[in-house]
């Protein structure tokens, strides 16, 4: 089957969406908690995306997807009861551009690659910045590859010098994160039904 080309957000978007289960409220004393998103795999089982239930719905119903994790809990209308899907898989397998993902930085996307953590000293406290390792004023850029995670007391101790000049090197070299960091953007929290397939990532 062939794969096609599409960006991430399309899969939010496209065909009309009918009425009926997709509309559907879940029920259940647990339904809070499980949040309005649903995180979608490729057909490989590689995280892609994260999208509304409604849109969830909408690509199993169309026969798109299949459930792979459910909730407890159900979507209801009249003598019809529907699955509330926690993770899908798209049954056709997606071809995601090779740089759909390093377009989007974002200061929770470094965050989230950098797994919250200060790049110079290692903490995970206090307030977070971002810090370009190359200064702009001295020619570095913003790209993946220039920025990281940085606690507030370490830029100011950096300020707008060169890693040599201040003794200060990022402890992994920074670089464009695996898509599934914006899966962790998407969300407040991940559910810990999404924890395998982001680890297998």
């Amino acid at each position: 089957m062939a794969a096609t080309a599409i960006e991430p957000t399309t899969l939010e978007t496209g065909d009309a969406e009918p009425a009926g289960p997709a509309a559907l409220p879940a029920t259940g004393p647990g339904q809070r908690g499980m949040g309005t998103r649903v995180l979608v795999l490729n057909a490989s089982y590689e995280p892609i995306n994260v999208c509304t239930v409604r849109r969830a719905v909408v690509l199993l119903l169309k026969e798109r997807a299949e459930v792979v994790e459910r909730s407890e809990w159900a979507l209801h209308s009249g003598n019809l009861t529907f699955p509330r899907p926690v993770v899908i898989r798209l049954i056709s397998y997606v071809r995601i551009p090779r740089d759909a993902h390093s377009r989007k930085i974002t200061r929770r996307a470094v965050f989230a690659r950098d797994k919250f953590t200060c790049q110079y000293c290692g903490s995970a406290r206090g307030s977070l910045t971002v810090d370009h390792v190359i200064p702009r004023s001295k020619g570095g850029s913003s790209a993946w590859d220039n920025i990281v995670t940085c606690c507030a007391p370490c830029n100011r101790r950096k300020g707008d010098r060169l890693p040599r000049h201040a003794g200060m090197h990022p402890r992994r070299a920074p670089r464009a994160p695996n898509p599934s960091v914006f899966v962790h953007v998407a969300v407040p929290r991940v559910p810990a039904v999404w924890q395998q397939y982001l680890v297998a990532a």
